[in-house]
């Protein structure tokens, strides 16, 4: 496999003429609707580096993962269920339909396999696991969401991909066929009939698989079926898109958001603990699935700290929050079934 090719591609010329007819485009990049420095004020990337490299406690598990092995070529198309994979990735079987998001199964979230490697117990599901996939959505390009070498051997498994603008590029340049392929701006909406719906909507991230950023949009998704309405929350820092997404929108069965990964010297591009909760009452969600965390260390927090910290913050807030172990699915007609803290055993105290 070559780096190069892991790259993807910039967007052509006559991508870009379209982009630049954009609200959200602008000076060769997308925007975000509100300014959002990739760093804190006064933050050097020189000074995070050389903060990240330095050992922290419990960045990492000490011990295998838990994992439940649930056979997706198996499930009955009646059922809906949600089985998620660690960090951003997850499976989803709704009205008979079965969709994909963010799916990273290669073991690291870097161009490098030597580098970001999945915690021991967290990389059990691969492509091969993967049952025929209607819709791809793949939320922005950074590379722990979308992995190269996992969507080559996914491609003659799915039918159809949703991303956000310039992000099919990258799909173009791996040999994708176009016809399969679906870039919108943000509350673009796309039918995917008998009831079904995907609208795209805004996320404060930014993009970028090496050096130029914001190329590409990223984007999270609302995916809208005749039994419930689901938030796939991509990454994103807060802001007030989540009060607009809830009053256009909402309000939602369940809000999957991320949460971990965090750092103060980042942070506008990714949601804290403490900040799930607000995010989840501006959406309207009734319930949350937290996700972005137990498979790879992108930041330097305990790597249980998200789920200890949110656990207790959405009990306090009243907010039901599921908690599945990787590979535990999730029933979407009984969301209301409760969850065990399967990372308690496993924290190093």
């Amino acid at each position: 496999m070559h780096i190069i090719k892991q790259l993807g591609q910039f967007p052509s010329r006559s991508r870009k003429s379209l982009f630049h007819q954009l609200s959200n485009y602008k000076n060769g990049q997308f925007q975000n609707l509100l300014p959002t420095p990739a760093l804190a004020e006064g933050e050097s990337m020189m000074g995070v580096l050389w903060k990240f490299f330095q050992k922290m406690p419990d960045t990492a598990p000490a011990h295998t993962l838990p994992f439940v092995k649930t056979d997706l070529h198996r499930l009955p198309p009646e059922e809906n269920v949600l089985v998620w994979f660690g960090h951003s990735s997850y499976f989803i079987q709704l009205e008979g339909r079965r969709f994909l998001v963010d799916p990273v199964f290669s073991g690291h979230a870097s161009p490098f396999r030597s580098s970001v490697k999945a915690f021991a117990g967290s990389n059990h599901y691969q492509a091969a696991d993967m049952p025929d996939i209607d819709v791809l959505f793949i939320s922005h390009d950074h590379w722990d969401h979308l992995d190269y070498r996992t969507v080559q051997q996914l491609e003659p498994k799915v039918k159809n991909l949703v991303c956000g603008l310039g992000v099919a590029q990258h799909f173009e340049y791996w040999d994708w066929s176009r016809e399969k392929l679906a870039e919108k701006n943000w509350y673009d909406r796309i039918d995917l009939g008998n009831g079904c719906m995907v609208t795209l909507t805004p996320a404060r991230h930014f993009s970028g698989r090496m050096l130029a950023r914001n190329i590409s949009l990223w984007t999270s998704f609302v995916l809208q079926t005749p039994s419930l309405k689901l938030f796939l929350g991509g990454d994103s820092g807060y802001g007030p898109h989540f009060k607009e997404i809830g009053e256009r929108l909402g309000p939602f069965d369940l809000a999957i958001l991320e949460c971990g990964q965090y750092n103060e010297k980042w942070p506008y591009i990714h949601s804290t603990p403490q900040e799930i909760v607000p995010e989840a009452l501006d959406l309207q969600a009734r319930r949350v699935l937290p996700v972005h965390h137990s498979k790879f260390k992108l930041a330097q927090h305990p790597w249980y700290e998200p789920l200890q910290q949110l656990s207790a913050l959405a009990a306090a807030a009243d907010l039901p929050l599921l908690t599945p172990k990787i590979g535990e699915p999730i029933n979407l007609d009984r969301l209301n079934d409760p969850w065990r803290k399967w990372w308690e055993p496993f924290m190093q105290m």
